[in-house]
């Protein structure tokens, strides 16, 4: 009797149409699973518009960059995920030296600018984001504090205790503030910046995206990390100010990798393509990320000024990629704990 019921109930299993997320998806496709080191909300965007696009279905797990790389190592040869999606650039560099990921190239890749890209083909850049400050002027304005224009002005005592800023110890953001603080100053001055901003910081979030939630309720008055929840809290009427510093900034170019010995290589590949394609670039700004596109010709939000009015500052990734350890510990010691 029991065996009868199985049978019956296979064959019920077998007569119920399977329905996708995307009606253009066909008989070779499958879902690709993806770690994404991108915020959850411009994640589901992203891989939304990919499935609406394609018929490929989508699942992801939400990871900051460093739990990412992790999580990624611990599964070496064995990953749960087919993709890794976001990160700055450095740690797909980390993870393709530690022969974690698989080249790809395809039909996109050929046409993307070479600054975002690996030459041979393990990752590639998908979008750019500048760092600023996200003010909100109403929390300013209660501390009877002024508008910071520059890096140098984060170290006026009028400030102590209205910032905060995310840590490099497991947030990618931080890294690039880390790194591009180094690039304009100096290793040395870099450091000794920090520490001194260190006293008017109220506190470090473990999130790149923390500070904008800080900032959002007027808890802090100053955040720094990139500009996207910036932009949309300006486009939701929220009483925030963006400011780029006068001195220059950092920009990360998240980039994407298929891991190696994913188990739906072929769906991840047509991902990889569509992620740098002209439509999947455009989705960047239909859906409201914020995130600048690494196509030009891809569209952007007129809230946003052209990146190439930025006055951005552009770092060594090799180079970082391999001091990220030594520069993270320095900061430890001695940001972290100065007085």
């Amino acid at each position: 009797m029991k065996k009868l019921c199985a049978i019956v109930l296979v064959l019920l299993v077998l007569s119920v149409p399977v329905f996708s997320q995307g009606a253009k998806e066909s008989a070779g496709t499958k879902e690709i699973v993806v770690y994404a080191s991108v915020d959850e909300a411009n994640a589901v965007k992203i891989l939304d518009a990919f499935t609406a696009d394609t018929g490929i279905k989508t699942s992801f797990v939400q990871l900051s960059s460093g739990p990412a790389l992790t999580r990624i190592q611990a599964e070496a040869g064995r990953p749960q995920a087919d993709v890794w999606l976001g990160a700055p650039s450095d740690n797909h560099i980390t993870a393709k030296e530690a022969g974690l990921t698989i080249p790809y190239k395809g039909p996109a890749f050929e046409a993307l600018g070479a600054e975002f890209k690996d030459a041979d083909g393990y990752w590639r850049g998908f979008y750019m984001n500048p760092l600023c400050f996200g003010v909100n002027t109403n929390a300013l304005a209660r501390a009877g504090a002024s508008m910071p224009t520059s890096w140098a002005d984060l170290l006026k005592p009028e400030y102590k205790g209205l910032i905060q800023a995310p840590t490099p110890q497991s947030a990618g953001t931080a890294k690039i503030m880390l790194y591009s603080l180094v690039e304009m100053m100096g290793e040395n001055q870099a450091f000794a910046y920090m520490a001194a901003l260190n006293k008017n910081i109220q506190t470090y979030t473990s999130s790149g995206t923390g500070p904008s939630k800080g900032v959002n309720v007027g808890d802090a008055a100053i955040g720094i990390q990139f500009s996207p929840a910036f932009f949309q809290m300006q486009a939701n009427g929220q009483p925030i100010a963006i400011v780029f510093p006068s001195e220059g900034f950092g920009f990360e170019f998240p980039a994407a990798s298929i891991l190696k010995g994913a188990k739906n290589q072929a769906a991840a590949e047509k991902f990889m393509d569509w992620l740098v394609s002209k439509q999947g670039q455009d989705v960047l700004e239909s859906t409201g990320t914020y995130f600048y596109p690494v196509v030009p010709e891809a569209e952007i939000d007129p809230i946003m000024p052209p990146f190439s009015s930025l006055d951005v500052v552009g770092i060594d990734l090799a180079w970082y990629s391999a001091n990220y350890n030594r520069l993270v510990e320095r900061w430890v010691s001695e940001v972290l704990s100065a007085k």
